[in-house]
């Protein structure tokens, strides 16, 4: 993309409906290149796992766990360097492009919080029925795993039918990630896009569910405002276990 105009948030999101998200090269070149894999990797709703252990963790409210209260700082984790990955591909245009895609509610966060600090958590684009996972990034043990979790329970309370995570990894396939070739994603995609979802409000949402205090939410202390509510790991698990 040298050379070219800058991109702007309505460009993504109409290659992001076409199979296509951008990446840099490392985090400090400042251009980017377009990605379509031959190979996607996606997480079947029906098959999400949740490890045995990874669930006791969930359940224990080891981390304290929010959405959207730290878009920007999520992301900068995620381009940090960290063990077994010195480089990233998130470099400051990216950062500028999803931070105006968050801004107008195409891209979202899950926050894990430890002690008053942010030590995991995820961001990815959110378009129709289809979540494209971006990143993850963990400071503690299980950290972005837990997030995943959650990230899981909005996307079925919400209505979601497809979860992107762009490439297949070691670290997905616990959870029941798989491969599917590319013109079987885009037959995915176009029936997701066609689907109405929402991403849950924190006060509650439309088509009959709602997250009140009733079904167990908790402040973050310190936060405030309607997004400053979370959801306790056994609610989130109750949430993915009820709607399979």
């Amino acid at each position: 993309m040298h050379g070219s105009p800058p991109l702007t948030p309505e460009i993504v999101l109409r290659a992001y409906a076409e199979g296509i998200f951008p990446m840099a090269e490392r985090r400090d070149d400042p251009d980017l290149y377009w990605i379509s894999p031959e190979l996607r990797g996606v997480i079947p709703f029906e098959s999400f796992h949740v490890p045995r252990r990874l669930a006791r963790t969930v359940k224990s409210d080891r981390f304290t766990v929010s959405a959207d209260i730290a878009f920007t700082d999520v992301m900068r984790a995620c381009a940090a360097p960290a063990e077994g990955r010195l480089n990233s591909w998130i470099n400051d245009e990216i950062v500028r492009l999803y931070t105006a895609l968050h801004a107008g509610g195409h891209a979202h966060s899950i926050e894990c919080w430890r002690n008053g600090g942010l030590v995991g958590g995820l961001y990815g684009v959110s378009l129709g029925g289809a979540f494209f996972g971006e990143s993850m990034f963990s400071l503690e043990r299980d950290a972005s795993k837990v997030a995943l979790v959650h990230l899981m329970a909005r996307l079925k309370a919400g209505s979601y039918v497809l979860l992107d995570t762009q490439f297949l990894t070691q670290h997905l396939t616990q959870f029941g990630a798989i491969e599917i070739p590319r013109d079987a994603y885009l037959a995915r995609l176009r029936a997701a896009l066609n689907h109405h979802a929402y991403w849950p409000a924190s006060s509650g949402s439309a088509v009959g569910f709602s997250l009140s205090l009733a079904s167990g939410e908790a402040g973050l202390t310190g936060l405030s405002g309607p997004a400053a509510t979370v959801w306790p790991g056994v609610f989130a698990l109750q949430v993915i276990t009820q709607t399979s």
